[in-house]
């Protein structure tokens, strides 16, 4: 999965005022990096709107919507980490972990992203990351692990 990290998209000292403005700034990565257009921001958006993207402990992963797929250039990830948490829906989330796939790529990531959150301990170091190298590394070796 790093080979989807662009150390450029792993942001570890993020404010956000609310949810909508985290998923701006976890949209806005992607942007930054190519993988997407700025419309599929608008689609981060949509998406949460019709279902939440908070996935417990912390987390959530804000993703478009599948008329969103058409504004995705390339597969990617973006890493946002909120010392302070943002209110999500009454949850705090201090991890954002955005997604841009084409087809049904977001459907490995999610169960990838899925594996590394059950894991207390990587769900724990991943949270509170503080430089690239320790978020690279946890979602780089889970890629590693699926290919043996």
């Amino acid at each position: 999965m790093s080979e989807l990290l662009d150390r450029r998209a792993i942001r570890l000292t993020e404010t956000a005022a609310d949810r909508d403005d985290a998923i701006r700034r976890t949209g806005q990565a992607l942007v930054d990096i190519g993988a997407v257009e700025p419309g599929y921001v608008d689609t981060m958006l949509a998406r949460e709107r019709s279902i939440s993207t908070y996935v417990g402990e912390g987390v959530a992963i804000p993703h478009g919507t599948l008329g969103g797929k058409e504004l995705v250039n390339r597969d990617a990830l973006s890493v946002l980490r909120f010392p302070d948490p943002v209110d999500w829906d009454g949850e705090p989330v201090t991890l954002c972990v955005g997604i841009a796939a084409n087809g049904d790529g977001h459907v490995e990531l999610l169960a990838a992203l899925a594996e590394i959150l059950l894991d207390e301990d990587q769900a724990r170091e991943l949270r509170e990351a503080t430089d690239p190298e320790t978020v690279i590394r946890l979602l780089g070796a889970l890629k590693e692990e699926d290919s043996n």
